[in-house]
């Protein structure tokens, strides 16, 4: 029987975060807001000066650089907050409140890259000289000058800094309806067992072995959607509008060229990986039509994309199980990685189950200082104890980037992000297999990893390029409307899952319920990352120490140059197709693992 979801206020305190590490309390939190407001009024002191000299230009970056922190702590205590219960006004009022403030101050700042770019190369050699303390910005000042013919007039600038808090609506309005205003009904099984169906329990059903039960999850939960699927087009519709209008107004040709340029990932890296997993979708027919045989059905549907094809193998792994086996395998990454681990467990980074009107998923804030959290929304199943190894790979980089960079190039950008989390996952993954030499245990991880596969890399994919042709749509001028985009992604679906996969009429509707078609051409990441992570935990468990050392380098360097070089420290070469394909060969190898263990 399924338990219970709680309220917040009836989780045990040892299973939630522990905030006060950022504000003890509201009342603090209320306080440095207030003097936050003021910020904007001290960083524009220094408009109109910042070539005047070297120490005012040293000056501004540090007040920066202060201020970032300050605000990093602002919204982050006030952004966790809000996702314990997003249903709780009280903090959703305070989330936007730091929002308006993050405006504000970005707003005051956008005259800073205009100033800076208008600084001469002599001068600015000149002021190095002067000042060895402005040798921390170089990688800063170097940021901003080079997307020169994308910055504007310093009015232009502020006007698009004060839209910023317009452009995040649609993100928001999506959270809000997907995590506190869209409920469904319960779904009951054949013993008359009524089963809670939210955001966070879909994919957990869908995993059960009672084909009846996952029948009825996935039509109660796309019936229910669809009542709404206009509302959520017409949000991801003007999600689109604000994207085109920033990257127009920053005279980019696309807005997927605006995404990626932002750090620095040629659209080249994009394109290469949708070409190469269309170069190997034959692999994926392949784990399609295995999972089919094994599975036993004369047709297999896409509620069957979930269960586990050797079930009976499957075990209850509680929280406290799940730690120490994350533990035990990423101790090949040092005493010291593992003594990471163990403060963030032992000092509540974590907040580890549902609750009412929680936010669904998983994910790890490395903003807030000092030290990042976690949310996850475990359940006692192999799948979260991947979750928890691939969050607190995000947490350890954020705290090592922290530790090791100084504030202005600790923030590792977006294409990177992936990979420290899921080379987690894939070294849990192979201390799995080499436990153990039991046929039927063994093909159960296999089918887990091959799942990781198909839904890391083919169905991140498909994501992708259905987000580049959101994009390609909006920026021809169509409205992306429900019927418009139902059909475009029935028809992705039918040629990453291939013949022998029954695209049901529901799945059309897939796109209304990923949160990361809000994230800004996010999505692909998921896919370089998990091929990246593949490369380094191979070259970590072949090489041992001299390649940890150079994958803590990758961790600890943040944004310290572009993101293609600090994986080439690690060993990984992502402006080549080859680490793809390297995966999905991989991907091939591990079918064929998996058609012997099954005969």
């Amino acid at each position: 029987m399924s338990k219970p979801i709680l309220k917040r206020s009836e989780v045990a305190e040892k299973d939630t975060w522990n905030l006060g590490d950022i504000f003890e309390s509201d009342e603090l939190w209320r306080s440095e807001y207030e003097n936050l407001k003021a910020a904007p009024e001290s960083i524009l002191k220094y408009r109109g000066r910042l070539g005047e000299s070297a120490g005012l230009l040293l000056g501004y970056f540090r007040l920066s650089d202060e201020i970032s922190v300050r605000l990093g702590k602002l919204y982050g205590y006030a952004s966790c907050k809000g996702d314990e219960d997003t249903g709780n006004s009280f903090y959703q009022d305070m989330r936007s409140k730091a929002m308006s403030v993050y405006v504000a101050i970005g707003s005051a700042n956008a005259f800073a890259a205009p100033e800076i770019m208008s600084i001469s190369d002599e001068t600015l050699d000149k002021f190095y000289a002067e000042c060895p303390d402005l040798e921390t910005y170089r990688r800063s000042i170097y940021q901003m000058r080079r997307r020169k013919e994308h910055i504007l007039s310093p009015e232009c600038e502020t006007l698009l800094a004060s839209a910023g808090e317009m452009a995040d609506s649609p993100d928001s309005i999506g959270s809000v309806f997907r995590n506190a205003d869209l409920k469904f009904p319960d779904v009951v099984d054949a013993d008359g067992v009524a089963h809670p169906l939210t955001g966070g329990s879909f994919v957990p059903l869908l995993e059960s072995s009672d084909v009846n039960l996952r029948k009825k999850t996935f039509e109660t939960y796309y019936d229910r959607l669809g009542e709404f699927k206009n509302t959520i087009a017409a949000t991801l519709d003007a999600q689109f509008k604000q994207l085109r209008f920033f990257a127009v107004a920053r005279k980019y040709s696309s807005t997927l060229e605006a995404a990626l340029d932002a750090t620095e990932v040629p659209v080249s890296v994009y394109m290469n990986l949708i070409e190469a997993v269309h170069a190997n979708m034959d692999k994926m027919y392949r784990y399609v039509a295995l999972r089919k045989k094994l599975l036993g059905v004369s047709e297999l549907h896409m509620y069957d994309v979930y269960t586990p094809i050797v079930s009976d193998a499957a075990t209850e792994i509680s929280f406290e199980q799940a730690k120490e086996t994350v533990l035990e395998a990423l101790a090949v990454l040092g005493d010291d990685y593992v003594a990471m681990l163990k403060e963030g467990f032992e000092n509540r980074w974590i907040d580890v189950y549902e609750n009412v009107g929680k936010r669904g998923g998983a994910y790890s804030s490395g903003a807030a200082r000092p030290h990042p959290y976690v949310l996850l929304n475990h359940k006692d199943n192999l799948d979260c104890q991947f979750t928890l190894a691939h969050e607190m790979g995000h947490a350890l980089h954020s705290y090592l980037s922290c530790r090791n960079q100084p504030i202005s190039t600790s923030d590792y950008v977006i294409f990177v992000a992936e990979v420290a989390s899921t080379c987690n996952e894939v070294l849990l993954m192979r201390h799995l297999l080499g436990k153990t030499q039991d046929k039927k245990e063994r093909a159960y991880l296999i089918n887990h990893f091959l799942d990781q596969f198909k839904g890391t890399v083919y169905r991140q994919t498909m994501f992708a390029e259905f987000e580049l042709e959101m994009g390609r749509m909006s920026e021809a001028g169509e409205s992306l409307t429900a019927d418009a985009l139902c059909a475009k992604y029935l028809e992705l679906n039918k040629l990453y899952f291939g013949p022998d996969m029954v695209s049901d009429d529901g799945i059309a509707l897939e796109w209304a319920r990923i949160p990361h078609f809000f994230y800004n051409y996010y999505v692909f990441q998921y896919a370089t990352g998990f091929s990246a992570a593949v490369a380094i935990a191979n070259r970590i468990l072949k090489e041992g120490e001299s390649a940890v050392k150079d994958y803590k380098r990758f961790l600890s360097g943040g944004c310290s140059t572009d993101p293609i070089s600090l994986l080439k420290i690690a060993g990984v070469d992502m402006s080549t197709p080859q680490p793809v394909n390297e995966a999905l060969s991989l991907f091939g190898e591990l079918i064929d693992e998996m058609e012997e263990l099954m005969k």
